[in-house]
């Protein structure tokens, strides 16, 4: 319309990046504190690439799946098993994982070149808070959005928005970076572009979520893609 200037988005303010899985390999710890819950339990342990398949939709969606797969979701409850994952999960938290090849460089990268940058995670706050310190990942971002520092988890649009309003940043300005599905239904929803890095912990396929998705191999790759102008055709 006359009169009426249009957000660009071919020109991104913001970045906004998934934790498990899109950064750190966060499985083998969990598989840690998913064994010890187990042990506790009277159960065996399970795999870290079983534990992988759990990833995604928060700690109570993953204690859920465990405790189904281990067959003990009649006999025992979701929040006595939750606190028992979570006394755990507080020990190998950042023990056992690392940041994936390429992370550190990567979002060194984008701060360089002038992106405001949030981690959006399902984990919550004070598991992300105290993983990205003890990675050294922390100082690259402005703000932190956990899976209990709002109602909404992904993939509900409300924790990207959240982040955005927190980088004082309008979502037309932003885009998600992520490794599954949730990240990608999540961005949709939110109405911006999302690229998905081609290793992590990408759960089911749900081809309507991953529609317009681009890959990247590693978040080095991300800067010099949008400097060369990588999102001008982006829908």
């Amino acid at each position: 319309m006359d009169g009426i200037v249009q957000p660009d988005r071919r020109q991104p303010r913001a970045v906004l990046v998934d934790l498990d899985g899109t950064m750190v390999d966060t499985a083998p710890d969990l598989a840690e504190a998913v064994n010890a819950m187990l042990a506790e339990l009277g159960c065996a342990p399970m795999t870290a690439a079983a534990v992988g398949a759990f990833i995604g939709h928060g700690a109570p969606r993953l204690v859920a799946r465990v405790l189904a797969a281990a067959g003990l979701a009649a006999s025992v409850g979701q929040a006595d098993a939750e606190a028992l994952f979570y006394r755990h999960y507080a020990r190998t938290n950042g023990r056992y994982g690392a940041p994936y090849a390429g992370v550190r460089a990567g979002l060194a990268a984008l701060g360089a070149a002038g992106y405001r940058l949030a981690c959006v995670t399902n984990k919550p706050i004070a598991f992300a808070e105290a993983l990205l310190e003890s990675t050294g990942l922390r100082r690259h971002f402005a703000a932190v959005v956990g899976g209990d520092s709002i109602a909404a988890m992904k993939p509900s649009p409300q924790p990207l928005l959240h982040a955005c309003a927190l980088l004082g940043v309008d979502p037309l300005h932003a885009l998600m970076v992520g490794d599954s599905a949730v990240d990608a239904a999540a961005a949709h929803a939110a109405g911006m572009p999302v690229w998905l890095v081609s290793y992590g912990y990408p759960g089911q396929a749900d081809a309507g979520a991953l529609r317009d998705a681009r890959q990247i191999d590693s978040l080095e790759q991300l800067a010099p893609l949008l400097a060369a102008g990588a999102l001008a055709h982006a829908p």
